[in-house]
């Protein structure tokens, strides 16, 4: 049986960046993953590279940060004055560090995940990009069953 739009696969894989090939994500024989074709909820280019394969078929391939995450869009990044963060009029100690990721919910009620990038005195620059945006994905793996 083959990779199709309504089956289920189990894979095993590595995930890399591409450029780099830093490892972003390991799904081992021991606890394998099944994905879902065709239901609009992977990324389009990882359907699309696997379609067809079948139990034992091993595959290794390059998706396009523009077909995978998009691109870094600089619009995403900005400034968001530091009393947001506070509580009763104060910044708990430690709160405000380089890195850190925040929930955060605009002015329309959508929730997204901003990290934080810059710190400056009346102000935090948030980076609300996917972390995977601008990223070219290096998938290498197997097929361990097609459902």
């Amino acid at each position: 049986m083959k990779i199709e739009k309504g089956r289920s696969a189990v894979l095993v894989y590595a995930l890399h960046k591409a450029d780099n090939n830093e490892m972003i994500e390991k799904v081992s024989e021991e606890k394998p993953v099944t994905f879902h074709f065709g239901q609009g909820h992977l990324i389009e280019g990882f359907e699309e590279n696997l379609m067809g394969l079948k139990a034992g078929d091993t595959f290794d391939f390059v998706i396009k940060a523009e077909n995978a995450y998009g691109p870094t869009d600089p619009y995403a990044v900005f400034d968001i004055p530091k009393d947001t963060f506070a509580v009763n009029g104060k910044i708990e100690e430690g709160l405000l560090e380089l890195g850190k990721t925040f929930p955060m919910q605009d002015n329309d009620g959508n929730r997204h995940i901003g990290k934080i990038v810059a710190i400056h005195s009346e102000t935090v620059t948030m980076d609300f990009n996917h972390p995977l945006a601008g990223v070219d994905l290096r998938f290498k793996g197997k097929v361990i069953e097609v459902k």
